[in-house]
């Protein structure tokens, strides 16, 4: 419990922050529609801030274990370590960021195979896109990316400090591109995942479903070929095909039958 509860407050405090910057962004752009949008995105988001408190309690003591528990583990070249030390910082930093996307890209990209889509599939069910949509995500979706995402970076033994600022940059892009904007950032949107090209990834169409997977850069989508304009594409419509759920289903989604059938029917068609 004691490890737990600084890992929660400082959730609940960056929840505040957060919250209170994107109210003044929605009632800025929405003005006189305020009202409305938010009496539409009410029991999505009520979902979403259910599952990010479940994860939280479920998953909490993972992200507050002792300093070193799992690093001591993950042994890095010491050449390594000293490689980056030689470089200039703001190098290390752009480095440690577009490595962290990478490897946040694959494992993205990973979730969206039908074995692994059922645990993915919150993610991708809200109809009405907020900034908490970033969090509406399943705990067994959660689990994978606090074991996979950050720990690559140290394993390539880049200093805790970039490392910090890379996973910084990251929450706090992640809020931005899953506000309900249609901003596509302009020619700084060629470099960097816009509002709108993350609403295309949530589209509801999905063959466009599979693009723009990234979370800050578009670097990588554009060398693997899944990055798509969101120009033709604003405001365009989100959701799934199974529909959003409760806090409740959300947290079953992954367990059914029926659902894991529809997904191996899936998986046969696309090998046939």
């Amino acid at each position: 419990m004691e490890i737990f509860v600084p890992h929660a407050q400082a959730v609940l405090a960056m929840l505040a922050m957060t919250g209170g910057i994107f109210c003044v962004l929605a009632i800025v752009t929405k003005r006189g529609r305020i009202g409305a949008a938010v009496t539409r995105v009410r029991d999505e988001f009520t979902t979403n801030l259910g599952l990010l408190l479940f994860n939280v309690m479920l998953l909490g003591p993972l992200f507050a274990l002792p300093d070193g528990i799992i690093r001591d583990r993950l042994v890095a070249l010491p050449a390594l370590g000293v490689f980056w030390d030689g470089l200039n910082e703001l190098v290390v930093l752009i480095a440690a960021i577009l490595v962290f996307d990478f490897v946040v890209y694959w494992r993205h990209r990973l979730e969206h195979h039908p074995r692994l889509w059922p645990i993915h599939a919150t993610h991708h069910a809200d109809t009405a896109m907020h900034w908490l949509s970033v969090h509406r995500k399943h705990p067994l979706s959660k689990l994978l990316s606090v074991f996979v995402d950050i720990w690559a970076l140290f394993l390539i033994g880049f200093p805790e400090w970039a490392i910090a600022g890379a996973a910084f940059l990251r929450s706090w892009w992640g809020f931005f591109i899953h506000a309900d904007v249609p901003w596509t950032l302009g020619a700084l949107g060629k470099v960097l995942i816009s509002p709108a090209a993350h609403r295309l990834h949530h589209i509801r169409d999905e063959a466009l479903m599979g693009s723009n997977y990234g979370n800050t850069v578009t670097l990588w989508d554009r060398v693997f070929g899944t990055y798509v304009d969101p120009a033709p594409y604003l405001d365009c419509e989100t959701g799934i095909a199974e529909g959003s759920r409760g806090l409740i289903g959300e947290l079953g989604r992954p367990f059914e039958k029926r659902y894991w059938k529809t997904q191996d029917s899936s998986e046969d068609e696309l090998a046939a």
